[in-house]
C-alpha cells in the first residue's frame, strides 16, 4: 500500500487522475468537445506516472535493458496517440503531432528551462559536447525530411501524382529504416560511453544517488512484479483515454473551426510532454542544466529518430500512406527550431533572455499554424 501510494502521490499532476472516469463516461454520454477536453486532461497525469514507473524499472534492469525500456516508453503517450490516429487514417494528425512534439520540446520546453533557471541564476552552464551531439543527430533527422519535400518540388511537373506519391512513400520507408539504425546505434553509444561523454562522473553519481534515495524512501514495500502490473495498467488507461481523445478530434475540428494540423502540432504535444515540461523546468531551477537539456533535446531527438520513422513503418504494415513528406512551410519551421537551438547552445551557457527568444518563436509558430489549412 505504501509503495502504491508513492506512485499516486509522486507528483501534484496526479490530482488530475480524477478526470479519468469522467473522460471515459463522456465518450458514451456527452459531446465530443467535452470528451476531448476531459481525456486531454486525463492523459497528462498518466504520462507522468508512466515515466515514474518506467524510470524505476530501468534502474532495476540495468543500463542496456533500461535504455531500451526508456526508448520504448519514454514517449509512450505520443506513440499510443499516433498509433490510434494512424489506425483511423488521420495521417495529418500523426505527422503534425510528430512535428509539434519536436518543436515544443526544442523551443517551448527548453525556453522555459532557460527562463526558469535564468531568473534564479544570472547565467547557467552545461556540457556543450553533449548538447551539440544531440543537436547534430536532430539535424540529421530534420535533413531526412527535406529529401521527400525537395523530391516532390523537383518532380511534380514530370511525374503523375500517383507515381510521385508512390516514390515518396518508398523513399520515406527506406529513410525510416536508416533513421532507426542511427537511433539504436546512438543508444548503444550512449550506454557504452555514458560515463565519459554524457556528463561528468560527479554529476552522474549525484543524479543516480538522488534518484535511488527517492525510490528507496518511497517504494520499499513495492515488489518488482507490481511495477510491471502498474506499467501494464497505466498503458491500458492511456490507450483508452487516447482512443476517446482521437475519436473526438474530427468533431472538435469541425466545431472549433480549427485545422487537424493545429490540433496535432500544438494541442496533442501538450498532452504527451506536460510531465516532461514540469520535470525539465524543475531541474533547471535547481541548476541541473545538463539534465534539463537531456530531457528537452533528448525527447525531441527520440521523436525524430525513433517515433516518427516507427510510425512510417507501422503505416506500411497497416497499409496506410504515412510518409516523411512535409510541405515546405512545415519543413522550414522545423529547420528554424533546430538551427536556433543549435546556435544558442553553442557556447555552453544560457540565460533567461535566450529562453524568452525560444518561447517567442514557439508562440509565433503556434499562431501561424492556427490559421494554417490542412
Amino acid at each position: 500500500i505504501q509503495g502504491l501510494s508513492a506512485i499516486f502521490f509522486s507528483s501534484w499532476l496526479n490530482l488530475l487522475l480524477i478526470f479519468i472516469p469522467f473522460g471515459i463516461i463522456s465518450h458514451f454520454l456527452w459531446s465530443p468537445t467535452v470528451t476531448f477536453i476531459l481525456n486531454f486532461i486525463s492523459i497528462i497525469p498518466l504520462a507522468r506516472m508512466l515515466g515514474f514507473v518506467t524510470e524505476d524499472i530501468s534502474l532495476r534492469t540495468g543500463e542496456v535493458i533500461g535504455g531500451l525500456l526508456n526508448a520504448s516508453f519514454g514517449n509512450a503517450v505520443e506513440l499510443i496517440i499516433s498509433i490510434i490516429a494512424l489506425t483511423k487514417n488521420l495521417v495529418v494528425v500523426v505527422q503534425a503531432s510528430m512535428l509539434g512534439s519536436i518543436i515544443s520540446n526544442l523551443l517551448l520546453v527548453l525556453g522555459m528551462c532557460f527562463i526558469g533557471g535564468g531568473l534564479k541564476f544570472k547565467e547557467q552552464s552545461f556540457n556543450v559536447t553533449v548538447a551539440q551531439t544531440s543537436a547534430s543527430l536532430l539535424f540529421i533527422a530534420v535533413s531526412s525530411l527535406v529529401v521527400p519535400a525537395a523530391f516532390y518540388s523537383s518532380s511534380r511537373d514530370s511525374m503523375s501524382p500517383l507515381d510521385l506519391s508512390r516514390v515518396i512513400l518508398n523513399i520515406s520507408r527506406a529513410t525510416a529504416i536508416i533513421l532507426l539504425i542511427i537511433y539504436f546505434s546512438y543508444l548503444y553509444f550512449q550506454v557504452s560511453l555514458s560515463l565519459k561523454i554524457h556528463a561528468t562522473p560527479k554529476e552522474i553519481r549525484h543524479s543516480q544517488e538522488s534518484l535511488m534515495k527517492k525510490i528507496k524512501k518511497h517504494l520499499r514495500c513495492l515488489h518488482g512484479w507490481l511495477f510491471y502490473c502498474n506499467l501494464f495498467l497505466i498503458t491500458v488507461l492511456v490507450s483508452i483515454s487516447a482512443e476517446f481523445l482521437v475519436s473526438a478530434i474530427e468533431s472538435v475540428v469541425e466545431q472549433w473551426h480549427i485545422s487537424q494540423t493545429f490540433v496535432g502540432l500544438v494541442l496533442l504535444p501538450i498532452v504527451g510532454n506536460a510531465a516532461e515540461h514540469v520535470s525539465a523546468v524543475t531541474v533547471a531551477i535547481k541548476n541541473k542544466m545538463d539534465l534539463a537539456l537531456s530531457i528537452a533535446v533528448g525527447s525531441s531527438m527520440q521523436i525524430a529518430l525513433f517515433v516518427t520513422p516507427l510510425m512510417v513503418l507501422l503505416g506500411w504494415i497497416l497499409d496506410v500512406d504515412m510518409s516523411l513528406f512535409f510541405n515546405i512551410y512545415e519543413t522550414a519551421v522545423l529547420f528554424i527550431a533546430v538551427i536556433m537551438v543549435s546556435y544558442l547552445i553553442m557556447d555552453g551557457k544560457s540565460n533567461w533572455l535566450e529562453g524568452m527568444m525560444l518561447c517567442s518563436v514557439y508562440i509565433i509558430i503556434a499562431i501561424s499554424f492556427y490559421y494554417y489549412p490542412d
